[in-house]
């Protein structure tokens, strides 16, 4: 089985504008078609360091000189590059979200088109599963999840069902949320229900967004002068996170000039609209659908 299937490839690397000499990271390294590339278009001199949480990735590592793999939350990439003596580097790469080796790995519990345990860890050392946060969340906690982080307005209903199905027995496998869930929505619309409730619970166990947040403050404090920040999203709220850091250096979206009123902001936009991919790559690659590249280049 293919590891992963880069999306927006061509367009992620010309993003970074590499120079042969350079210094990058690529924080989800996956299986990693990304850092072949960069690596492809570096010289001699150039370094490359590399980051993924899952231990499955590792087995992936690229046996070059000027490659480093380290496995990590991204959110502490500064970290790991400071144990490195890396003070500052000419360009960040991250592709969000789930990889094609999660979603098509049924003892992982990402996708509910598997039967499998309600897992949905990208660290498999981290304590909180999918099954602890429907076992144990109250139905508020568990409203708010699919309503904010899933997007869902009617979330309450959801939660409601979990509920009541864990009261009768505990919920351990997809097939049993599922069957739980499947009756609150018409047939026609459980796909893309399903996926929004999946999704949300994802998020929350992996506490995506909140790492996301650390990721690009910490990528304006790490990228030398020029240096381009390139990052792939797959739904509203991580694109929503990267393009208001990229324009506004907060992730509220606002205006907050300094005290002779000049805006004050890390980026400028590269990529003033935003970029998508082809008809081709959506038809080979059907997660390539809902993919957004914004790039910025640091001030």
């Amino acid at each position: 089985m293919t590891y992963h299937v880069p999306v927006l490839l061509a367009e992620s690397i010309e993003g970074l504008n590499i120079r042969p000499d350079g210094t990058y990271v690529d924080l989800t390294y996956g299986g990693g078609g990304h850092s072949r590339h960069i690596l492809e278009r570096l010289g001699k001199k150039g370094k490359l360091y590399a980051f993924d949480q899952d231990e499955d990735a590792l087995t992936n590592a690229s046996d070059d000189k000027r490659f480093t793999l380290i496995r990590g939350n991204f959110k502490y990439f500064r970290n790991f590059l400071r144990y490195y003596n890396v003070a500052k580097v000419d360009g960040i790469l991250a592709d969000l979200g789930v990889s094609s080796f999660h979603l098509d790995t049924p003892e992982r519990g990402f996708s509910f088109r598997f039967e499998g345990p309600l897992d949905m860890r990208m660290n498999k050392r981290a304590s909180l599963t999918a099954k602890k946060v429907v076992n144990s969340y109250s139905i508020e906690e568990l409203s708010l999840i699919f309503n904010q982080l899933g997007e869902l307005p009617d979330g309450r209903r959801y939660a409601q069902a979990i509920y009541d199905g864990r009261k009768v027995k505990q919920l351990e496998t997809i097939e049993e949320l599922t069957q739980i869930l499947k009756p609150l929505v018409p047939a026609k619309l459980q796909n893309k229900v399903l996926a929004k409730i999946f999704q949300a619970l994802r998020i929350e166990v992996n506490h995506e967004l909140d790492a996301l947040k650390l990721m690009l403050v910490g990528s304006a404090k790490c990228l030398g002068r020029e240096g381009r920040l390139v990052v792939i999203s797959y739904h509203s709220l991580e694109d929503r996170l990267v393009k208001n850091f990229l324009k506004f250096g907060n992730f509220e979206g606002e205006d907050r000039p300094d005290l002779m009123g000049n805006r004050v902001v890390p980026f400028e936009q590269v990529n003033r609209k935003v970029i998508v991919p082809s008809f081709d790559e959506i038809s080979a690659n059907n997660r390539a659908r809902s993919a957004k590249l914004r790039i910025g280049r640091r001030l």
